[in-house]
């Protein structure tokens, strides 16, 4: 069964900042883009490197290893050498807490 799993206080995690989280053994990028939290794995669909620590900038992300770009909020691929996207995960804020759907949990 898919479920909502709290990860981190929302006040801890500041406007323009960024953390990585675990969620059902995946790595995620967990950022705060003006107030608003998005989730996407922290892996680059060019060559499977880190992309946390990679440069952002408002919505975007810049790989570190090869300057692919991502969305940041839907982890839609922006430049080359990346052609794939990245998976994001629906993220919410309840009661001060962040949240992600752990989506790994679907076909369970």
């Amino acid at each position: 069964m898919a479920k909502w799993i709290t990860v981190i206080p929302a006040d801890e995690l500041k406007p323009g900042m960024h953390t990585l989280v675990e969620l059902n053994h995946v790595d995620l990028l967990l950022v705060n883009i003006a107030g608003d939290f998005y989730a996407i794995e922290n892996l680059c669909s060019h060559d499977g490197g880190d992309l946390s620590g990679g440069e952002i900038d408002g919505a975007e992300i810049t790989c570190p290893r090869h300057g692919a770009r991502f969305d940041l909020t839907t982890g839609a691929v922006l430049s080359a050498p990346a052609f794939e996207n990245i998976p994001a995960y629906p993220v919410r804020v309840v009661d001060n807490m962040v949240q992600i759907f752990d989506q790994g949990t679907i076909a369970e």
